[in-house]
């Protein structure tokens, strides 16, 4: 009885195990998956308010990727974003930014990725996510017009945490 019930035990620890290792490849292969900082020093923003800080943590499953963004924006004031979505050219919801309601991302190769956001169904940025070689910087870059139709654009670097 001992025995079998040491064996349940184990088969129910290596089953974990293995569920646990097949799921970090998709992880691990993606190199935008983890925590970034923003670097300010770095960035350039024109015609647009540079927030004070922005954190964003990205999870990806196989296509699909969820971000959660945390920051302060110029005016001081918290802020959180996010969104989940594949990477499959269509739009998904993008919440808790005002100059955007969906998002739509389609891959180049490893890691860029082609992106737009829309308000209303009205495209308001295009740009590119590129992850550097070594894995440690992401370019986010956009241009596009504001909620008055002026033209903005950014160029966001963020280090990987």
């Amino acid at each position: 009885m001992f025995s079998s019930l040491r064996a349940a035990t184990l088969a129910l620890i290596l089953a974990a195990a293995t569920v646990a290792i097949i799921s970090l490849p998709a992880q691990a292969s993606d190199p935008a998956a983890g925590t970034w900082e923003l670097n300010l020093a770095k960035s350039k923003f024109t015609n647009a308010p540079a927030p004070k800080s922005e954190t964003r943590t990205y999870e990806v499953t196989g296509q699909q990727s969820k971000m959660i963004g945390k920051g302060v924006n110029a005016q001081g004031s918290p802020y959180l974003i996010e969104f989940t979505a594949n990477r499959d050219g269509k739009d998904y919801p993008y919440t808790g930014t005002p100059r955007a309601d969906t998002i739509s991302m389609t891959p180049v190769d490893a890691s860029t990725v082609n992106w737009t956001t829309k308000k209303a169904g009205k495209v308001m940025l295009t740009g590119t996510r590129v992850i550097s070689k070594d894995g440690k910087v992401m370019t986010i870059s956009g241009k596009g017009t504001d909620a008055k139709g002026q033209p903005v654009e950014m160029i966001m670097v963020f280090d990987k945490r």
